[in-house]
């Protein structure tokens, strides 16, 4: 006499070989095509999730390398020298992806040849109460007001100091500073940084163009910007440290305000080896979006496409190319990258479109670029440097 099978017992089975041919198929289909996994996937699956979520689950993943390395050589056309430093391609990361230095080297092994950390502050600090991360999908942009949330710097420091210098050969490392929000001493914020970092850091930044700290950006005002970088070219005389410091300056900056920027930093005492333009802007002009069009913070993405390389261009030209710069604010494809190139930059970095279309985009911008440099006939990532400059 046979038995009857449980009901139950077959739809368990059912439910496994259902769940587990499922995963198998997302496993095929993310070894054999990630590009198309990530976009058809991930992407919109991130969608679902709050922005600093997001955020902090994409680093993770790239710290933890579980989105696959670029395996294939930098077109030779996309070799650079910047800063003194070789590079085999232009493209960095910016500041404010990796703001603790948890994902370096994953993101070295994505294909950046300059990844920048930060901002960092000498003593841990929250940052703006959340929600403080925006998304407007419609206008390709962020708006983002984390207010230099940072664990400090002993606790960056010893993630930075762990990592294998040979493994870093492939790319610099840069660590933005920030001043602490309740600091009344800028100037020493910023030495401190110098000091706490000068055996990890290939480059230094001086972040005064932050709108998400209360008073940072008065920091870029003639007078108090000269006596800054005063104060901070003589911790690095003190300490004979000849790592490049960079400026990063705010897009909104008007013609004045960029001229006496320009002016500050050709003078011996308070002299840079590099700007950054632009960081994030407070203006917010036609955007579709309309949730969150009013929120504070700074906005990046493609609203700042245009913005930003009109302003590498001007500062080019204010400097006569004799102050190197990098490039970063809306670069989405190999044409943004290239047109500010043209315009004075001799390396971008990219921000929000990692955000938007994850680690594909990294290669996708590199090989547009080097198509686009091969067409008009330069040689190099620095022949075409400031080439569209009248």
């Amino acid at each position: 006499m046979s038995q009857k099978k449980d009901p139950l017992k077959k739809i368990r089975s059912l439910c496994y070989v259902t769940i587990g041919g499922a995963i198998a198929y997302q496993y095929i289909y993310y070894k054999k095509d990630f590009n198309s996994y990530y976009e058809n996937v991930l992407q919109p699956l991130s969608q679902y999730l709050s922005p600093e979520v997001a955020h902090r689950i994409g680093v993770a993943a790239i710290k933890h390398g579980l989105f696959p390395s670029d395996q294939n050589e930098d077109p030779k056309i996309l070799k650079t020298r910047l800063l003194d430093y070789d590079l085999s391609n232009p493209l960095g990361i910016a500041a404010g992806f990796d703001k603790h230095g948890d994902a370096v080297v994953g993101l070295m092994k994505l294909g950046f040849s300059i990844i920048e950390v930060g901002s960092v502050t000498p003593q841990p600090q929250p940052g703006n109460p959340k929600p403080r991360v925006f998304r407007l999908p419609e206008d390709g942009a962020v708006i983002n007001r984390y207010g230099f949330n940072s664990i400090g710097h002993d606790e960056v420091y010893k993630k930075l100091e762990g990592i294998e210098k040979a493994v870093m050969n492939r790319a610099l490392l840069g660590v933005n500073l920030g001043k602490n929000k309740l600091s009344d001493d800028a100037g020493k914020d910023y030495v401190s940084g110098i000091e706490k970092f000068s055996d990890v850091a290939d480059y230094f930044v001086v972040n005064v163009s932050s709108p998400n700290t209360p008073g940072l950006r008065s920091l870029q005002n003639k007078n108090e910007l000269e006596n800054l970088l005063t104060e901070i070219n003589r911790a690095r005389k003190r300490r004979n440290s000849n790592k490049p410091l960079l400026l990063k300056l705010a897009p909104d900056l008007n013609e004045d305000e960029l001229k006496d920027v320009v002016n500050v930093i050709g003078k011996q005492h308070s002299k840079v080896d590099g700007l950054i333009i632009s960081n994030t802007t407070v203006e917010r002009q036609s955007l579709k979006n309309k949730e969150f069009v009013n929120e504070p913070g700074g906005l990046s993405g493609k609203p700042l496409t245009n913005r930003s390389t009109e302003m590498i261009r001007d500062v080019y030209r204010l400097t006569k190319g004799k102050v190197p710069i990098i490039g970063v604010g809306g670069v989405f494809t190999g044409r943004d990258a290239y047109e500010k190139i043209l315009a004075g930059a001799g390396a971008v970095q990219v921000y929000t479109a990692l955000i938007y279309h994850g680690p594909p985009v990294v290669r996708r911008i590199k090989d547009e670029l080097a198509e686009l440099l091969e067409r008009d006939g330069y040689t190099s990532v620095n022949d075409a440097v400031g080439k569209g400059v009248k």
